[in-house]
């Protein structure tokens, strides 16, 4: 998934996000490229969002 193709606002659980991360990972072999670093990192704020939201929820 390229940072482009995110859809501001779109909400997605934290299992989505951590499988994405995963999937990255294992596409990556272990060693992330410049490109993939950045992804990673979208998708580490989006993950983490995606925890504070279920949290919020839970209380």
């Amino acid at each position: 998934m390229s940072p482009d193709s995110m859809t501001p606002g779109s909400v997605r659980s934290a299992a989505e996000v951590n499988e994405q991360i995963r999937a990255l990972w294992m596409r990556a072999g272990g060693s992330l490229s410049a490109q993939e670093r950045a992804e990673y990192e979208l998708l580490v704020v989006e993950w983490a969002a995606a925890i504070q939201s279920s949290v919020i929820e839970a209380a």
